[in-house]
């Protein structure tokens, strides 16, 4: 069975239009068409139905897309590991991270390879933790670093935790809210602007089974942004509130500029990292490169 036959067939699939097909195959129309029709008289069946301008799989051609998607990305693997093999090369790294892990991990990471593998090829970009898994399993992504709890498990994920990091509460130096020198409620930190990144259900209930209902982020958070570099600078430069991972506001703390605001009751919550993967998906081998400083760097 011709592979090409089978990824053409993919190419319909996913866009639901001949032309558009074609145009990401690089290949005519015609040339297309003529591919497909290969293919549905090699299985002797129908797989596309031509309905007016639209194009629907029959059900075998479902089944089939199915199977296809599999054994072509099958071979992908097969000529990614040869390629490996042939060059002896360190190979290009392509990573997804969470907003956290962003803060935490993407320029240091970017200056080591810069000054240790500069030899390297290393693409990094940060989103929505249900994007990034979506186009890891396109394989637009080699890795991804998230909230663990963010992360459906699923038979075609490699889900690797990487230990909890704390979570609490952060305001500049000199906020309102530390002038009285004792533990504050949530009912008093509501008082200012909430800052923090999307959160997921189960944070949700950390925060609500602390502090009650209120505390809920669908109703506390007032300035959310997966960018938490830019939500520190809101918080130093105003009377909001981050509310995350503590060590992303380190250098902030160290410089005396933000302060972790105590709790009463006193925030317990932690952050679940995890490294994720496709599985069976063959690895460059500068991904233990990654591996290693994620595994260094990555801790309270």
């Amino acid at each position: 069975m011709n592979l090409r036959h089978l990824a053409h067939l993919l190419a319909v699939a996913e866009t639901g239009s001949f032309s558009r097909a074609a145009e990401q195959s690089h290949i005519t129309q015609s040339a297309l068409s003529r591919s497909i029709q290969a293919l549905e008289d090699e299985l002797g069946a129908r797989l596309i139905d031509r309905v007016g301008k639209r194009n629907e799989l029959t059900p075998f051609g479902q089944e089939v897309v199915q199977r296809a998607r599999r054994m072509v990305l099958d071979a992908a693997e097969l000529r990614r590991s040869a390629q490996f093999l042939r060059e002896g090369a360190m190979g290009t790294i392509r990573l997804g991270l969470g907003s956290g892990p962003s803060a935490l991990l993407k320029t240091a990471f970017l200056q080591h390879m810069a000054r240790q593998h500069p030899g390297v090829e290393v693409n990094i970009s940060s989103g929505a933790t249900e994007l990034q898994v979506a186009q890891l399993r396109q394989r637009e992504f080699d890795a991804l670093v998230v909230d663990m709890r963010r992360v459906a498990p699923a038979p075609d994920l490699v889900i690797e935790e990487l230990g909890e990091m704390r979570a609490g509460f952060i305001c500049r130096a000199g906020h309102p809210l530390l002038q009285s020198g004792r533990p504050v409620s949530f009912t008093e930190l509501r008082r200012h602007p909430l800052a923090s990144t999307p959160l997921s259900d189960e944070a949700a209930r950390t925060l609500v089974a602390h502090y009650g209902p209120e505390a809920h982020p669908q109703t506390c958070i007032s300035l959310r942004c997966d960018d938490i570099a830019s939500l520190l600078a809101t918080v130093q430069a105003s009377d909001a509130v981050f509310m995350g991972t503590l060590n992303t506001a380190r250098a902030g703390m160290a410089a005396g500029q933000l302060v972790e605001l105590p709790m009463a009751p006193p925030f317990t919550g932690c952050v679940r990292f995890a490294f994720v993967t496709l599985a069976a998906r063959t690895e460059a081998p500068a991904m233990a490169i990654f591996r290693r400083f994620v595994a260094e760097h990555l801790r309270d």
